[in-house]
């Protein structure tokens, strides 16, 4: 295990200059933009932009002729901030893995458009891709409050009578906006990137009035996932996020559904993007292809 790695990033990212408060969301969106770049992208991927019920989205491409199947790939961004560019990442080295094509949906953001606005963007496009394609064929996919929206778009299609996709992988993904976790306190020092407090505020941007403790908000805490299609769950234990991926592994277990919650110690939120510098970021995302290949066989 790349022991020195882990350490190195965590100096890095602790260590980093502070960066100016923002006073708007645009100027968040922004700061966001370019901490997102900063993650190596693969090149040898192909980006067209595409359109999927309406919302603006990017086809992503192998260089050579595609696999069957679609990753329907949502980005994240605490649900307020981020676009299919800001998770390029992510979302190519999931496709060069594959060979599969990924649709990464740009939906609507919080708080213009808070809670249910971006469920609602993934059940269309989800609706948009069965017309052309049979469920088995598609995997749902994202990170962060992405990885959130891979579960309570399954949920939301779920209880609106549709067939469930073959698979979800979601990379440290946001499923309690309770924040009643018990890695919010107790992994809060050794998050780099978020704080409990922290967590609270941008969410309630999402959230708007309505109460979190309901399934679409908190899945880790009050959904059913009876007839949900295998779950990937993969997370650090550098994150006060780790307990929603745990309690939501939980939930799929009682409702006997199959899932691999697949926990890397010492590293932090979303460190698949850390190709350049992390060994096991590289090996999670070959997990990743495997388990959606198999999926889609």
């Amino acid at each position: 295990m790349s022991r020195e790695q882990r350490r190195a990033i965590d100096e890095k990212l602790r260590n980093a200059p502070e960066q100016p408060e923002a006073s708007s969301i645009d100027q968040m969106r922004a700061g966001f933009a370019r901490l997102m770049s900063q993650y190596p992208v693969p090149t040898e991927h192909r980006e067209t932009p595409a359109t999927l019920a309406g919302r603006p989205a990017v086809l992503v491409e192998p260089p050579t002729t595609p696999l069957p199947g679609t990753i329907l790939y949502f980005h994240g961004g605490s649900f307020s901030l981020g676009s299919p560019h800001t998770a390029m990442a992510l979302t190519a080295n999931l496709v060069l893995r594959t060979g599969i094509r990924a649709l990464s949906l740009d939906y609507r953001l919080a708080p213009e458009h808070p809670f249910p606005a971006g469920i609602e963007d993934g059940l269309a496009a989800y609706r948009s891709l069965l017309e052309d394609n049979g469920p088995s064929s598609i995997v749902f996919a994202g990170d962060s409050a992405g990885g959130g929206l891979s579960v309570t778009t399954t949920l939301a299609a779920r209880d609106a009578g549709l067939p469930m996709p073959a698979g979800i992988v979601a990379f440290s993904p946001g499923l309690d906006h309770t924040c009643s976790g018990a890695s919010m306190v107790a992994k809060e020092a050794a998050d780099p990137f978020f704080t409990r407090e922290g967590m609270s505020k941008t969410g309630e941007l999402y959230r708007a009035d309505a109460d979190p403790a309901q399934p679409l908000l908190a899945p880790a805490v009050h959904a059913d996932l009876t007839g949900f299609p295998p779950i990937l769950l993969q997370v650090g234990t550098n994150e006060v996020l780790l307990d929603d991926s745990v309690r939501l592994a939980e939930r799929a277990r009682e409702a006997d559904v199959d899932v691999i919650l697949d926990i890397t110690a010492d590293v932090p939120h979303v460190f698949q993007t850390f190709t350049d510098t992390l060994d096991e970021a590289g090996q999670a995302l070959d997990r990743a292809a495997l388990f959606i290949k198999q999926r889609l066989a």
